[in-house]
């Protein structure tokens, strides 16, 4: 099965079809979807020049799903948020947190089964409240998360967030525990070193 980084590669021709070079045969994108489903990783790459084209593909299989008729995932003002972001200083970090958003979302979609499970006879009100709290819930974590990626971009208010955290370890230790402060001071120059090589990546990328 011939595969890149451990993904399958998947041709696209120049008349739109697709070969599945893992199992010699042409598919379609409805079948590229139901590998997503199944966790097949793949790479899809113009026949003629190699080119990695995996992006535009995924993209163009979310553009079908949605055209179908009940399968809506993305609402009119979640397009229209995103469509502002293109271009915006905000950009940047945009993916970063829908990816962490996701896979949040992802890793805790079991216990939103089961809650959406518990609703079934209820009546709307219990259903709304539910809703409402469970949505809620995950709504503060992807906020936590954001105000994450906003800090990797912001290393200063990093710094000043673990100096004040230092600051305040060493004042309810007191000045007398010599040793402690002399540690915290270790872990700050290690954050500060860490801090540090983000910037340098985040500048690498630029």
């Amino acid at each position: 099965m011939a595969k890149n980084d451990g993904a399958t590669i998947i041709k696209k021709y120049a008349n739109r079809r697709l070969y599945n070079t893992g199992t010699s045969t042409y598919v379609t994108l409805d079948d590229l979807a139901t590998m997503v489903k199944e966790d097949e990783d793949f790479v899809v790459q113009d026949a003629k020049s190699g080119q990695d084209i995996t992006h535009s593909v995924l993209t163009q299989i979310i553009f079908e799903q949605e055209a179908k008729s009940g399968q809506t995932m993305l609402p009119v003002s979640v397009l229209r948020q995103l469509i502002s972001f293109y271009g915006d200083q905000m950009q940047m970090v945009v993916p970063s947190y829908l990816e962490h958003s996701m896979a949040a979302f992802a890793k805790e979609q079991e216990r939103i089964r089961e809650q959406m499970a518990s609703m079934v006879g209820k009546s709307p009100m219990d259903v709304m409240a539910t809703s409402q709290q469970m949505f809620g819930e995950q709504t503060q974590r992807n906020m936590a998360l954001f105000q994450e990626a906003m800090k990797m971009f912001n290393p200063f208010a990093v710094m000043a967030d673990m100096q004040a955290k230092s600051e305040q370890t060493g004042s309810e230790q007191g000045t007398g525990n010599a040793a402690e402060g002399e540690r915290a001071g270790d872990d700050l120059q290690t954050m500060r070193d860490q801090i540090a090589e983000m910037q340098r990546k985040l500048d690498r990328l630029g």
